[in-house]
Order: C-alpha cells, then sequence, then structure tokens
C-alpha cells in the first residue's frame, strides 16, 4: 500500500494492483490532477473542506466506475444519488479495498452548533483515517492519521487518539488551520507521543508519500 497526503484531510491510496481510494478531497485539496485510477472515494463528513461538489464530478468524470461513500449528511448533502449511505458497523468492498466504518459525529465544535455525521474509515485493516473526530476505533489499526489542527480540536485530544489506538505508524491530517510553527509543534507532539508507546512518526508534506 502506497500512501500519499495531499493538502489538509486529503489521502490517496494506492494497493499493489494500482487501485486508487481517495479520501476526503475537499476545498484545500487542490485538483488532483496526478491521481490514477480511482476505484473509490470516501467522504468522512459533508464540510466543504472534506469534500467538493468540484471533486466528486471531477473524479467520476474522469473514473466513471468510482464508487462514492459517505455518511447520511454527505448523501443529503449532495443530494444526486452518486454518493451510497455508508455508518458505523458497516462493511464494504469498493475497488479491491476493504473499508470498515466506525464513528458516527463529528467532534463537537461548540454546544451552540449541531454535531454532523461522520464516519471514520479502516482501509484493509491497515490505515485508519478519523475524518473530524478523535474517537478510537476499537479496531487494531497500524498506521493511523491524526487530525492536528482545526476549530474542534486541541492536541492533548489528538495524542490521546495516538495512545488509545497504540499504532505502529503516525501521520497528521487536517493541517491548513496551523501555521508552520504551528505544525512544528503538534509534530513534536505526535512524535514524543507514538514513540512512547514503540510506533514511529511519519513527517509528510502534501505531495509526499510513503509505503507500508
Amino acid at each position: 500500500m502506497r500512501i500519499t497526503k495531499h493538502e489538509h484531510a486529503c489521502l490517496e491510496i494506492i494497493r499493489d494492483d494500482a487501485a486508487t481510494l481517495v479520501i476526503d478531497p475537499g476545498s484545500f485539496s487542490g485538483r488532483l490532477t496526478d491521481v490514477e485510477n480511482v476505484a473509490a472515494v470516501v467522504i468522512t463528513h459533508e464540510h466543504g473542506d472534506h469534500w467538493t461538489a468540484e471533486h466528486v464530478a471531477d473524479l467520476r468524470g474522469r473514473f466513471p466506475d468510482t464508487v462514492v461513500l459517505g455518511p447520511a449528511g454527505v448523501v443529503e448533502a449532495t443530494g444526486d444519488g452518486v454518493v451510497e449511505v455508508v455508518a458505523p458497523g458497516d462493511a464494504r468492498e469498493a475497488g479491491g479495498f476493504r473499508l470498515e466504518f466506525f464513528g458516527g459525529l463529528h467532534a463537537q465544535i461548540h454546544p451552540s452548533m449541531p454535531q454532523v455525521d461522520n464516519v471514520g474509515v479502516l482501509v484493509d485493516g491497515m490505515l485508519y483515517h478519523p475524518g473530524d473526530s478523535v474517537e478510537a476505533p476499537g479496531a487494531p489499526v497500524d498506521v493511523l492519521a491524526v487530525p492536528v489542527g482545526g476549530p474542534w480540536l486541541k492536541l492533548g485530544e489528538a495524542m490521546d487518539l495516538v495512545l488509545a489506538v497504540r499504532p505502529r505508524l503516525v501521520l497528521a491530517i487536517h493541517e491548513s488551520h496551523l501555521s508552520e510553527s504551528g505544525m512544528k509543534l503538534a509534530e513534536r507532539l505526535l512524535a514524543g507521543t507514538v514513540e512512547g508507546v514503540g510506533g514511529r512518526y511519519v513527517q509528510l508534506r502534501p505531495g509526499d508519500a510513503f509505503e507500508v
């Protein structure tokens, strides 16, 4: 499995057979013109930094057989019948990927604001992307994508997620809200936390990739 970090919360995963999964192609993610052979797209929740109609239309236009999956809130937001609904506890096979879904709600931003549907996705029993949540999936995770910035998050919660999951590898996502100094602090704290449970932090900037 090859994992490529795109801007913000977007990840591109390529299997050995060259099928590609895209998670959360949102408003900070650029055009994604370099992705190829996209077989599946997962949208964790309805906020625009995790999906846009333009991204969905572009990817499906180039790859008409692409399966697009998301929770009920995403299905309602898209309103075009393209997105197939998934919920916590579901498991799907799409493009050769096994996708298991966890969670249920976006982390609370403020009590005055409703919590929207959010699903975390475990890819091939290896990589977990939580969307906008710091809730542990309750399943073994080898590679954990950890949100590090946003109005709903404090870094201590990201560190607690690492401690709860105890993954072998950690990478940072949801970083567009941070300055460079803020990103360095987040990485230092994540690295120390995952090393404390015997794992390793993988530093990625948009466009970087690594193999697992």
